[in-house]
C-alpha cells in the first residue's frame, strides 16, 4: 500500500512539473493573417476565368508535352553525366604537381565559367561556320576520317556539350572543394601503407569527399534541369519549347505555361527527394543518429496521437 502511494504521488509530481509551453499571441496572429492572405491569393488564381484551367487540363499529359519532357529529362541526365565526370577530372587536373596540366584546367575553368552559357549553346550549335568538317589524323599530316560537322554536331549533340562543358567547369570546383576537405593525415596513412596516388585518391579521399560534393551536386542537377529551357535558342524540342510551339498556336500562353511549372515542379520535386535520401546514405558515417526521415516523422506523429488517445 506504501509502495503504490509513492508511485501516485511521483506521478502527480511529474504530472505537474510537465512544462507548458510559452504562449506567443504574436505568433499566432501572424500565422492568420498570412494564412488569410494566401487562401485569398490562391481563391483569385484559382477562380480567374482567364487562367482556362480546361486548356490546362487538355495539354497536362498531351503527347507533344511528354514527349518534351522525356527530352528534358535526357538533356539533363546527359549534361550531368558529362559534367560530373569532367569536373571530376578537371579537378584532379587543377590539384596536379604539373604546372602545366594545373594551369590548363583552371583555363578551361575560367573559360566556360565566364562566358555565358546561352552564348556557348550557340557556339556549339554554329560551329560548322568555322569547321566545316572535322576529322581525325595526324596534326598537320594526312587526315584518316572526316566527316561534315553538321553531320555529328546536331541540335541534340550541341545542348548536350554546351550544357555539360559549362556543368564540368563548376562541378570541378565542387569536387576540389570535397577533395580539400579531406584532411591530409589520411594522405599521408595512405602513403605509409604503400598506396599510390591514384589508389589513394579512389580508395581513401574521394568515398570521404562525397559527403561535401553531394548536397551541391544535387542542387547543381536541378539546376540543370531547369536550365535546359534555354536550350530553345537552338529550336531543341525539349519541355518549354514543346509548348512555345503550342502557345504560339492557340495563343493560350498562361495556361501552357502553368503546364510546363507543374512538370518542372514535378521533376524538381522526385531529384530533391532522391537527394535527401543519398545524402543520408553517406552521411552516415559523420554522425551517429541521422534525423529521421519524413515517413518516420510520420509513424512518430501517429504512435504519440494513438498514446494520446489512449489516455
Amino acid at each position: 500500500m506504501t509502495e503504490t502511494l509513492i508511485r501516485a504521488d511521483s506521478g502527480d509530481a511529474a504530472e505537474s512539473l510537465r512544462p507548458v509551453p510559452t504562449r506567443r499571441p504574436g505568433q499566432r496572429v501572424a500565422a492568420v493573417v498570412v494564412a488569410f492572405l494566401l487562401v485569398f491569393l490562391l481563391e483569385g488564381w484559382i477562380t480567374n476565368p482567364r487562367m482556362q484551367w480546361g486548356t490546362v487540363g487538355e495539354f497536362l499529359f498531351s503527347p507533344v508535352i511528354m514527349e518534351g519532357l522525356r527530352t528534358t529529362l535526357l538533356l539533363t541526365f546527359l549534361a550531368m553525366a558529362l559534367g560530373i565526370a569532367g569536373g571530376v577530372v578537371l579537378a584532379v587536373l587543377r590539384m596536379s604537381a604539373n604546372p602545366i596540366l594545373s594551369r590548363l584546367s583552371w583555363c578551361y575553368i575560367w573559360l566556360f565559367r565566364g562566358t555565358p552559357l546561352l552564348v556557348q549553346l550557340l557556339f556549339w550549335y554554329f560551329l560548322s561556320a568555322v569547321v566545316p568538317t572535322i576529322g581525325l589524323g595526324i596534326p598537320w599530316g594526312p587526315t584518316f576520317v572526316q566527316a561534315d560537322t553538321n553531320d555529328l554536331i546536331t541540335q541534340l549533340t550541341a545542348a548536350v556539350l554546351g550544357l555539360g562543358l559549362h556543368e564540368a567547369a563548376y562541378m570541378a570546383e565542387i569536387v576540389r572543394a570535397g577533395i580539400t576537405s579531406v584532411d591530409d593525415g589520411q594522405n599521408e596513412a595512405a602513403q605509409a601503407l604503400g598506396m599510390s596516388r591514384g589508389q589513394t585518391l579512389r580508395r581513401i579521399v574521394l568515398p570521404q569527399a562525397l559527403r561535401i560534393i553531394i548536397p551541391p551536386t544535387g542542387n547543381q542537377v536541378i539546376s540543370m534541369l531547369k536550365t535546359t529551357s534555354l536550350v530553345f535558342a537552338i529550336a531543341v524540342p525539349e519541355l518549354l519549347t514543346s509548348i512555345q510551339g503550342i502557345y504560339s498556336r492557340n495563343f493560350q500562353q498562361v495556361p501552357l505555361l502553368v503546364v510546363a511549372c507543374f512538370w518542372y515542379l514535378v521533376a524538381t520535386s522526385v531529384l530533391g527527394v532522391g537527394q535527401y535520401y543519398l545524402e543520408r546514405r553517406f552521411g552516415r558515417g559523420t554522425s551517429r543518429d541521422l534525423p529521421p526521415t519524413p515517413l518516420q516523422r510520420l509513424r512518430a506523429a501517429a504512435r504519440n496521437h494513438r498514446k494520446e488517445s489512449a489516455r
